[in-house]
């Protein structure tokens, strides 16, 4: 972790209340002096192991690029492979989305990934999805007018809740497929390590993109 320090911008304090720490903890980043320019920003929440955001960084490097992981190892493997491939326009924050609000100012992101959230079925657990109201709400601070939310799944039902939550909660749903691998935005994706999984397993990719309104 020491070895990775500088690609690591955030790491959020253990909390009990996540919503109270939101509400009174603020340490917005400065981008400039982060990335070292005033390159767009964009947001991945959720980032694994970093396949997809060092991808996305390679093929657009005059964009920055931030990216989401609560847990510490897989983190650390994800910074690790930034650092040994060199890339220079991804940062990471170990934080729980919940508290995104105390480090990116408002309106400072163009786009938001969701690549393969987990899609916690189970009706008890709906406000824990990364779709849920409270954090389409959270992702709407954040995001500059005109952002958008690209999300993938191999869920279809989580792919359904996500339509219409972004439908009731102030998004317009657009470039929807239920078979991105069979569609016309194949050609400009890029598969991660999940997708291949669930595409040996022969599931289809569900995808859409919700725009700010």
């Amino acid at each position: 972790m020491e070895a990775c320090a500088a690609l690591l911008v955030a790491r959020g304090r253990p909390c009990l209340n996540l919503k109270k720490a939101a509400e009174e903890y603020r340490a917005p980043l400065n981008f400039e002096e982060v990335f070292g320019n005033s390159n767009p920003v964009e947001l991945e929440v959720g980032c694994g192991n970093g396949g997809f955001v060092a991808e996305k960084a390679k093929r657009f490097p005059h964009t920055n690029f931030l990216a989401v992981e609560l847990c510490s190892n897989v983190v650390l493997t994800a910074m690790e492979r930034i650092r040994a491939e060199g890339i220079p326009n991804v940062r990471f924050l170990n934080i729980p989305a919940e508290i995104l609000p105390c480090y990116l100012p408002e309106e400072s992101v163009e786009k938001i990934y969701l690549n393969f959230s987990t899609p916690l079925p189970e009706k008890n657990r709906e406000k824990q999805r990364l779709t849920a109201p409270r954090f389409l709400k959270i992702y709407s601070t954040l995001l500059q007018a005109g952002g958008s939310i690209e999300q993938k799944t191999d869920s279809e039902p989580f792919f359904d809740y996500s339509l219409e939550q972004y439908a009731q909660n102030g998004f317009s749903v657009t470039q929807v497929t239920r078979d991105l691998h069979r569609s016309e935005y194949a050609a400009e994706n890029i598969v991660t390590e999940y997708e291949q999984g669930f595409l040996a397993q022969g599931k289809k990719i569900f995808r859409a993109v919700a725009v700010k309104i």
